[in-house]
């Protein structure tokens, strides 16, 4: 549920989303199995958290979604002034949400965790004056933790408490819906009835800010409450006539060992081993169901239990717890240091004990002097530190300043999550019903509910799941070995091995076991026992085998043949190390009706000779398959050479045609080169002889034509002069004519 994750949820060095509070889911069925509602039952909240967190780690995530992703106008409402901050992030600034550093998330913004809470406020059905209620008093509580002492002296001379910022408080009153002036005197003032007579004593800073984060985690507190039971007003059934069936969820705290172990982890212990008796018990219960099904005889089986541990604890009058709540009757008079050194003086009476006689409580001197005291654990041996707080913690009582400041002048909602706080903690026992209510310690209230628990759980038909977180820094692929030996310890994984051991933690069918273990016998021949399962009575063959393997291996083992021979096999056999002989009592092997159920010791044996038996075939198998891929390889090999003699001869041939023809070629170019030379040298000599020749012939043929030109023009003349005087002849003969 993201509400019940924002109020109860918390960063820490391991975990981003710890939930710091134990819950039980139930489901609800009707007849025809259709879902009817769901309820929630939430055990022992972390109020010390609200107080005080170490570095790296958050409080609540409601405080730093609100401060992260509240918008401008919630800023002005729930008075998130950012500029009184000086410069620091309002998760820095604030004391309840800035000691460990105020580290972001890796998973989701606390700004997206704002918007989705929101979301499942108004899908539960809360209007939103319900909503700015609630969003109200968390303001209210980051301002109450910023709310500063400073010291003044009083007319008797003491040292008191003054309020160092009269706005703050004024700041917290509004948002709680309380009186300021009530607030006040809550803050700075004990008030203390004695006799009837009322005594008022005025607190030094020291106390007023103890006052102060008291009256804080009352808050929280109360309110944490107050949202589960409207969640469950919500999401539960109608009638519980109408349900029939139930599936629930049990989320509860893991075992806890710190370097400072306080109160919470002594309860949070106690319900781990609590619920490991259950687990123990439920473990020995379906061992018990399953030997009496296969006619299996389990009566000498003794299974470890752990109740001496729970009467350590709880048992009257001399349980841890009970001594608390005898202590925290003392009022005033009681006192951690007085608690721790009853439970030395009961559980250490004799001089220079250190362990208690049923070893579960113990104690050094040294211890004894510090006020630390140890229970040995199903998970380990713890140390708790008893000036821690006990008994303070243990009462968890609501002052008398806050009970006026509740009851009187406040809101209607903090009137209702008061009186939810109350009656939660008022004791309805029948001795208590007749004198007016008292307050049960918080021991009581755990006790009560688990008690409640343990019982529904027994009428259950539980199963049982084991988260493991590989490692711390949140990252994949990466597998710290120390923490899962942890996370197996804490979460009774171990122990649940060890109480599995004491019976008989091996089962096999009869046919798995005959097929498994006949390999031990390979000297036995197929008419005594045969090697196959088929048309035959596994459980006779199961029985038959265990009975040559007992007989077999009560005799000396001997690996050669009659005539001195040795097998390859039985020479591996031979060589290797020689397991432990197979010699068990019978009864440890016990034949069920399907079933063998076999004890440790016997199942070591057969199974160390079956390895051996494994390795020596696998032995021979290797030598076989290595000769095989010798002669493979060799062959390969020899044919990989053949076929490189091969190329290499054709090289050397290729080479040598290669010269060949590279010598011919050489020839051929010797030869035309040379021929080449020749032409030109022809073709040079063959030009200036057509040269001389063209010169000659043309000087030749010049000389013709210029002797035929002269001749032309002398016969031209010799004819022109002829013509020339025939014509003048003519003409004087025609001239003489005509005259």
């Amino acid at each position: 549920n993201p509400i019940l994750e924002a109020f109860g949820n918390a960063k820490t060095l391991r975990n981003d989303n710890s939930s710091r509070f134990g819950k039980f889911i139930e489901l609800g069925f009707n007849r025809a199995g259709i879902l009817q509602g769901a309820k929630v039952q939430t055990y022992l909240l972390e109020k010390v958290r609200i107080g005080f967190h170490a570095s790296g780690e958050r409080n609540y995530h409601i405080f730093y979604q609100l401060l992260r992703g509240a918008t401008e106008e919630q800023h002005h409402k729930y008075c998130f002034h950012d500029g009184l901050t000086g410069g620091l992030e309002l998760a820095n600034y604030f004391h309840l949400t800035g000691q460990g550093g105020a580290p972001t998330l890796r998973e989701f913004t606390d700004e997206e965790g704002l918007k989705y809470t929101l979301k499942s406020m108004r899908s539960m059905g809360w209007d939103e004056g319900k909503i700015d209620m609630v969003l109200s008093i968390v303001a209210g509580i980051l301002h109450l933790g910023q709310v500063k002492f400073e010291s003044k002296m009083s007319d008797g001379g003491q040292e008191v408490a003054q309020i160092a910022d009269e706005k703050t408080v004024a700041d917290a009153a509004k948002l709680l819906g309380v009186d300021l002036e009530k607030l006040t005197t809550a803050l700075t003032v004990r008030i203390m009835v004695t006799r009837g007579d009322e005594i008022r004593i005025d607190l030094a800073p020291d106390k007023a800010q103890d006052a102060r984060d008291a009256l804080a985690k009352t808050v929280y507190g109360a309110l944490f409450l107050w949202v589960v039971k409207e969640v469950n007003n919500c999401i539960m059934w109608e009638n519980d006539k109408d349900i029939r069936s139930s599936a629930g969820v049990l989320d509860i705290f893991g075992f806890e060992s710190f370097a400072i172990n306080s109160f919470e982890q002594l309860c949070i212990n106690f319900t781990n081993e609590a619920l490991q008796q259950q687990f123990n018990k439920f473990i020995f219960k379906l061992e018990q169901e399953e030997y009496d099904r296969e006619n299996i005889s389990w009566a000498f089986i003794s299974f470890p239990d752990n109740q001496d541990c729970l009467d350590t604890i709880i048992s009257r009058p001399k349980g841890i717890l009970t001594m608390l709540d005898d202590e925290c009757k003392l009022g005033q008079r009681g006192s951690d240091r007085n608690w721790v050194k009853r439970l030395n003086d009961t559980y250490l009476p004799e001089r220079n004990q250190e362990v208690s006689d049923n070893t579960r409580y113990s104690a050094t001197k040294m211890q004894q002097v510090k006020g630390i005291f140890c229970v040995r654990h199903f998970a380990g041996n713890v140390a708790y530190t008893a000036e821690t707080s006990f008994l303070e913690k243990n009462r968890d009582e609501i002052p008398l300043t806050a009970q006026t400041l509740f009851e009187e002048d406040s809101s209607d909602l903090i009137k209702e999550i008061y009186n939810i706080q109350l009656s939660a903690s008022e004791d309805t026992s029948a001795s208590a019903k007749s004198g007016p209510a008292k307050s049960k310690t918080v021991s009581q209230q755990f006790k009560a509910q688990l008690t409640s628990l343990i019982e529904m759980i027994e009428t259950t038909d539980p199963h049982y799941i084991r988260c493991l977180k590989p490692n711390d820094a949140a990252k994949p692929k990466l597998m710290t070995r120390k923490r899962l030996t942890e996370q197996l310890r804490y979460g009774g994984v171990l122990e649940a091995v060890r109480v599995a051991r004491m019976g008989y933690p091996v089962r096999m069918d009869h046919g798995g076991f005959f097929k498994r273990y006949r390999m031990l016998l390979p000297s036995i021949g197929e008419d005594r026992l045969p090697w196959s399962a088929e048309d035959q009575d596994p459980q006779q063959l199961s029985e038959k085998l265990l009975d040559i393997v007992l007989e077999e291996g009560a005799k000396p083992t001997i690996y050669e043949n009659e005539d001195g021979t040795i097998s390859r096999a039985n020479q591996i056999r031979k060589a290797q190390r020689q397991p432990e002989e197979m010699v068990f009592p019978k009864q440890d092997v016990q034949l069920g009706k399907t079933k063998i159920f076999m004890r440790k010791g016997p199942h070591d044996k057969l199974e160390s000779h079956r390895v051996f038996h494994q390795n020596a075939s696998v032995t021979l198998i290797q030598s076989w398959m290595r000769m095989m891929q010798q002669n493979r390889r060799y062959l390969i090999t020899e044919d990989a050479a053949l076929t490189v003699q091969r190329w290499y001869r054709g090289c050397l041939g290729r080479a040598r045609w290669w010269r060949l023809r590279e010598a011919q070629a050489g020839q051929l170019l010797t030869n035309n080169f040379r021929m080449q030379l020749k032409r030109r040298k022809y073709n040079k000599a063959r030009a200036g002889t057509v040269r001389l020749q063209a010169q000659y012939r043309g000087r030749m043929a010049r000389k013709v034509i210029a002797a035929t030109t002269i001749q032309s023009y002398y016969r031209m003349h010799v004819q022109s002069k002829a013509f020339r005087k025939l014509k003048s002849a003519i003409n004087s003969l025609q001239c003489r004519v005509r005259q």
